[in-house]
């Protein structure tokens, strides 16, 4: 410890003699170096946030102010103290304890350096009330094993002096003491925050050594890791006598932010009483220069929801919380939020740093309500996550998935090939809106400037849907524009004359006059001139819609078959579906993992699901038998398949992950929803044992097939034998360009009896552009296998493979002249 001590001496002495430059690099390397040690505990994390912390300052230029200087401010003691007594009245004195505790050290740190009598005695209060409930909540029958209340005190955590003050012993902690027994009291030290066990729902028990594996390679997004949430991690410690700065620094910033930065800054400095939520609301919700127009609209509506039907959708993602779940402003500046990526609820911890104009205006989204930061801190942490605020754009779809774990659907109103349900797509909008079971949004195509001037319309742009009404068959959407400025200017905008009759601005309870005078982005628009106008409707549908799910999560190595799933899927994902009902509904989302942000932008991965009428059985070639269901291969993050079950479904089905053009291995979760029970299981390998042959059809080989009865005995032979009843797979892969097939044919059975498996020849059916397989068992015996090309004279090499649940005797017969 002794070199880290000597860098932080070093640090101080350049940091008062002006030595900007060298002080941060100091404090950098203290801090860098006491995390390195190894042996962290709670106040080692806090004195290497201070380092960082005050390396920061100095690097934004600023003289610190004797407030910026100490940490423990009153606003933080008033946040300890109204947090524990939450925590007491929610019946958790174990909570309730550490945090008058910690609450007592602030007052007294803060009362050591004020200079005003008044506040004085104010923090003395204050201090006393924290140690008297605390005395209390720890009065009862002590034993050995209790930690006495003194050796609580003397474990108050240190508290920095203002900088003139500071010394190196001061700032660096001795070793943390070696490890001892447990106490068996509840009561714990406030530096060590309760831990409790991982519960047997955790991810430890919960999933597969495979999954896990899974989970754990793509925790790691852009460089940074974000593990998936558990329940340990609702203990999260977030009080700490300097201000939380991110070890990952300060998030890289969109083009039009840098044009217009002056500083990064904590909400205490440019808002007058921060706050968490003042109210979740919709209206609030404004999007700035970040080009995250679909997330800024995600929150809106999941705001809109959450206020509309009082459940708890976004809100209580956000940490910490209070005894009622309620997320809270932090003095300390730290802050948890819960993204669904990558399959799982991931943790993401960021501080509250937050980029400022010239007018002390957020260039980040924010609230209309200006002392509100959780609109800003879920913008962060997902703009964190996604490599910084210079974010390529999304859509609906993946970002409310991302907050609310929502099912998403994407639904083309104008897509070429497909066949836009006007009617019904309204009518389901219409009725599960308003039951609180779906999410919309949507978003305009491209248009040129003048039509979008024209139109009040952003091209390209995701609108929230906040309303939709049919009133004598006239049918409306009441929409929002993220930017809360710019609107339609058609049928039904607030300067349409035409259009708005008595009765219809009574039943909406709109008044276009009034909407003139105040531009906040909102507008209804009738159903017509969506269609025009918009190319795509998102939807995100309440996943408790479906009694019955199923998830896993797997890694599809791209060694495994071809890069095409053109004419084999034989080594493709593969799973047995046995549904247990006669009606329902039965949805399938597949959920591409992606860890780079390269990828995101220009993800070349075209994904989809089939189902087969196969009985669960593995299928080896895509259009034989046909697909009961084929997805569209589309390049997003997320595919849905959907489909209504009736008695006439067929009951057992072989489902597959499909892809158009894997080119890397690619890491995904497949969640099955079902209103009725289904079994779905992956659709396991028997063959244990594997032969493999490359010869060629040339000359006189290329003998074609059977039609062809004069050259057909001179094709290639390969020789099998069998010593027992044995599961076989042969696969014959050849160029595209010609028809293949191959026969096999009992030779000799050493067999006695009768049998169904017994036959004198099978064929691997009609012939195929490049890809022929066959499946079957076979009894004892001698067996010949003869692959062709379609017609003679097709001259080429070919692959001859063999899979068997049993070892074989297998080779390729000389034939002679």
């Amino acid at each position: 410890m002794d070199h880290i001590r000597a860098l932080v001496a070093q640090a101080i002495q350049c940091d008062r003699q002006g030595r900007v430059a060298k002080a941060i690099e100091l404090y950098l390397k203290a801090a860098e170096a006491l995390e390195e040690n190894g042996r962290l505990g709670p106040t080692s994390e806090e004195k290497i946030q201070s380092y960082r912390a005050r390396a920061h300052k100095l690097s934004l230029g600023l003289t610190p102010t004797p407030a910026d200087q100490v940490p423990p401010t009153l606003t933080r003691a008033k946040s300890l103290l109204e947090r524990a007594l939450n925590e007491e009245e929610s019946g958790s004195g174990a909570g309730s304890l550490p945090l008058y505790l910690e609450a007592a050290s602030v007052c007294l740190a803060l009362k050591r350096t004020t200079t005003q009598p008044e506040l004085a005695t104010r923090i003395e209060s204050m201090a006393k009330y924290a140690l008297d409930r605390a005395e209390a909540l720890h009065q009862g029958p002590q034993t050995a094993s209790q930690v006495h209340m003194d050796e609580l005190l003397d474990k108050l955590p240190v508290v920095a002096e203002p900088l003139g003050a500071l010394e190196a012993s001061s700032l660096v902690l001795p070793l943390p003491p070696s490890p001892q027994k447990t106490p068996k009291s509840p009561v714990k030290s406030p530096s060590s925050p309760l831990r409790p066990p991982l519960p047997s729902s955790s991810i430890e028990s919960r999933y597969t050594a495979e999954e896990k594996a899974v989970l754990g390679m793509t925790s790691v997004i852009n460089g940074r890791e974000y593990v998936p949430f558990m329940s340990v991690d609702l203990s999260e410690k977030f009080t700490f006598p300097i201000p939380y700065t991110d070890k990952h620094g300060m998030l890289d910033l969109a083009p039009k932010q840098k044009a217009k930065l002056v500083r990064w800054a904590r909400p205490s400095e440019f808002m007058k009483q921060p706050t968490m939520i003042q109210v979740v609301d919709c209206y609030s919700v404004k999007q700035t220069v970040v080009s995250d127009c679909s997330f800024v609209a995600s929150i809106a509506i999941s705001a809109q929801h959450e206020k509309r039907f009082g459940k708890k959708l976004i809100t209580c993602i956000i940490y910490p919380q209070n005894s009622k779940g309620e997320p809270v402003y932090n003095p300390s500046g730290k802050y948890m939020i819960k993204l669904r990526i990558n399959g799982v609820p991931r943790k993401v911890v960021l501080d509250d740093y937050l980029p400022l104009g010239q007018h002390n205006e957020p260039l980040c989204s924010y609230s209309s309500n200006r002392n509100e930061l959780w609109i800003s801190l879920l913008e962060k942490a997902y703009m964190k996550v996604m490599g910084g605020y210079d974010f390529p754009g999304s859509n609906s779809n993946i970002d409310l998935y991302v907050l609310t774990g929502w099912i998403p659907e994407r639904v083309s109103i104008r897509a070429e090939g497909q066949v836009f349900d006007r009617e019904g797509t309204f009518q389901k909008l219409f009725q599960r809106f308003h039951q609180g079971d779906v999410l919309v949004t949507l978003a305009t195509g491209e248009m040129s400037q003048s039509e979008a001037d024209r139109a009040g319309l952003v091209p390209t742009h995701a609108y929230a849907l906040l309303d939709i009404r049919q009133i004598d068959g006239l049918q409306l959407f009441l929409l929002k524009n993220p930017w809360s400025h710019l609107r339609w200017k058609g049928n039904y905008s607030e300067r349409d004359e035409v259009h708005w009759t008595p009765k219809l601005k009574k039943a909406l309870n709109y008044d276009p006059l009034n909407a003139q005078n105040f531009d906040n982005g909102v507008f209804w628009i009738d159903y017509d001139s969506l269609c025009k106008f918009f190319d795509v409707i998102y939807m995100n549908w309440k996943p408790e819609l479906f009694q019955h799910t199923f998830v896993t999560h797997q890694t599809w190595h791209s060694a495994l078959g071809p890069a095409k799933d053109l004419y084999d899927i034989s080594n493709n994902p593969q799973y047995s579906l046995e549904l247990q009902g006669e009606e329902g509904a039965l949805w399938i989302l597949l959920s591409r993992h992606i860890t780079d942000i390269a990828d995101f932008k220009n993800n070349k991965e075209y994904i989809t699901v089939l189902l087969y009428k196969n009985q669960g059985k593995r299928v080896y070639n895509p259009y034989d038998p046909p697909p009961y269901i084929d997805g569209m291969r589309i390049n997003s993050p997320h595919y849905l398949c959907k489909t209504v079950i009736t008695p006439e479904t067929p009951k057992k089905m072989t489902l597959i992950v499909s892809q158009f053009n894997k080119s890397t291995h690619i890491h995904y979760t497949l969640r099955v929803y079902s209103t009725i029970p289904f079994i779905l299981n992956k659709i396991s390998n028997p063959y244990k044992h594997e032969r493999e042959f490359v010869s060629k059809w040339e000359g006189k080989s290329a003998g074609g097939c059977d039609n062809y009865r004069e050259t057909y005995p001179f094709n290639p032979k390969f020789e099998c034998n069998i010593d027992k009843k044995t599961a076989i797979l042969v696969e014959l892969k050849g160029p595209r360009d010609y028809q293949i097939g191959f026969g096999v044919k009992c030779e000799k059975l050493n067999f006695e009896g009768e049998s169904p498996l017994i036959f004198k020849k099978k064929h691997s059916g009609t012939y195929k552009h490049g890809y022929a397989v066959l499946e079957l068992e076979l009894l004892p015996g001698i067996y010949s296998i003869i692959p062709t090309t379609f017609k003679p004279g097709q001259e080429s090499p070919f692959f001859l493979q063999l899979k068997s649940s049993s070892p074989i005797k297998c080779h390729q017969v000389k034939l002679s002249n």
